[in-house]
């Protein structure tokens, strides 16, 4: 009994490795390689720097300037038996005081909400850089998968085409085929074995693009469901230029608001007490009051500097709009077309290879076909298989592109 339990322990302690190597060896999904994407991109890093660092001014903009302490000596002698003498001359007098820029509740409330609209667009931008790192990730995880499926593909042809070379010389060497067929194969072999490292070349650049976003990781991919496209509006008022734009608008139009308000001058007030030696010591209150002179020439110019923005900042919206409407309806239809597509080289296409090599390969096992016609047929398959995988990788991109391009209404993506 003991040996037995020794022997089964002995056993799981072999398994374990391998459990573990199938543990870890779970494909990578898209979801994780976004969540990756988003963790290490250090664009994304930066918006969310500088939403918090709008979010910080937003909350000093509508403070009080910091009072002004101020010190000195009134009437200091500098010629004569008492120069630079601070107590035999009965006017100069020592003095501290304090003043303070007055701005009434209106100006600072125009200010601060023109803070806070700006730290709302870098609250956008932030989340556009979160949404362009997700929707890079996509297209080069589609890229990786499908280079991966096509090597697959060019892999097995080489297999194939190494295996119908090797069955031609043994038939050569019993008669039974031609000279020109294993040379035919030959030549075909090596076609074969170049276009699967054609595929392992596409296949490595397409993962260093992967790995650009979600780090040196060797994976294997798993595939991906179809995406669900948005409807054209939602996708126009998700769009990154555009909510952008919109948020620009709302930025000038609050700057406007804030500058046609220094058209009221901001007062000073100051206090100071002064000290004299053997006389008695003074208190000085006192307002400063900007004279605006040419208000229309000044204040007037900067608040019609500000509305002239906000015109931009409209006029720049109306322009994001037409192109994110252009942008949807190209890649809906592209997206319709390339389904349509797959559907018809599926029937018309793949299906047809399909038949085309099982009747070929039924002719060779029989002795009725030649032996360069099957690789001829399975040359075929592959290549017809390749083109589908083509049509599927360009439908996920513009899927993609529609899915992660906008971003998500009412919160962070």
């Amino acid at each position: 009994m003991a040996t037995c339990l020794l022997r089964a322990a002995a056993l799981a302690a072999a398994l374990l490795p391998s459990l573990a190597v199938l543990a870890v060896a779970e494909p990578l999904t898209l979801e994780a390689a976004l969540d990756l994407a988003v963790e290490r991109s250090a664009s994304a890093r930066a918006a969310r720097a500088g939403v918090s660092s709008a979010s910080e001014l937003a909350r000093a903009a509508g403070q009080l300037p910091d009072p002004m302490l101020r010190a000195g000596i009134d009437n200091l002698p500098v010629t004569g038996p008492d120069r630079f003498s601070t107590t035999r001359e009965p006017m100069t007098m020592k003095r501290i005081g304090i003043s303070q820029e007055w701005l009434s509740g209106d100006k600072r409330a125009a200010r601060q909400a023109a803070a806070e609209a700006a730290a709302a667009r870098e609250t956008i931008q932030s989340r556009a850089a979160v949404a362009d790192a997700r929707l890079n990730t996509a297209l080069a995880y589609l890229d990786a998968y499908y280079a991966g499926q096509a090597l697959k593909l060019t892999t097995l042809m080489a297999h194939h085409a190494h295996e119908e070379f090797e069955a031609a010389r043994a038939r050569l060497a019993s008669s039974t085929a031609s000279s020109q067929d294993v040379l035919a194969l030959a030549a075909a072999r090596g076609m074969a074995e170049d276009e699967s490292a054609e595929a392992r070349q596409r296949q490595g650049v397409a993962q260093v693009g992967l790995h650009r976003w979600i780090g040196d990781r060797g994976d294997e991919l798993a595939p991906v469901a179809t995406m669900p496209s948005p409807a054209e509006q939602a996708y126009v008022a998700g769009h990154p230029v555009v909510l952008a734009r919109q948020f620009d608008i709302d930025v000038a139009r609050r700057a406007a608001a804030a500058a046609s308000l220094e058209r009221k001058p901001n007062w000073t007030w100051e206090a100071s007490y002064g000290q004299r030696t053997g006389f008695p010591d003074l208190v000085s209150v006192g307002v400063s009051i900007p004279l605006q002179v040419a208000p229309s020439e000044r204040q007037d110019r900067d608040t019609a500097a500000k509305l002239a923005l906000a015109d931009k900042a409209e006029a720049e919206l109306a322009e994001a709009i037409r192109t994110a409407t252009a942008e949807y309806r190209t890649l809906a239809g592209d997206a319709q077309r390339l389904s349509e597509r797959i559907d018809r080289y599926r029937t018309a296409v793949v299906a047809p290879a399909g038949q085309r090599t099982a009747a070929a390969t039924a002719a060779y096992r029989s002795n009725q076909g030649a032996l360069l016609t099957l690789f001829e047929a399975r040359h075929a398959e592959v290549e017809a298989q390749r083109k589908l995988l083509a049509l599927q990788r360009d439908l996920a991109r513009a899927q993609a592109q529609l899915t992660f391009k906008p971003l998500a209404t009412g919160g962070d993506q």
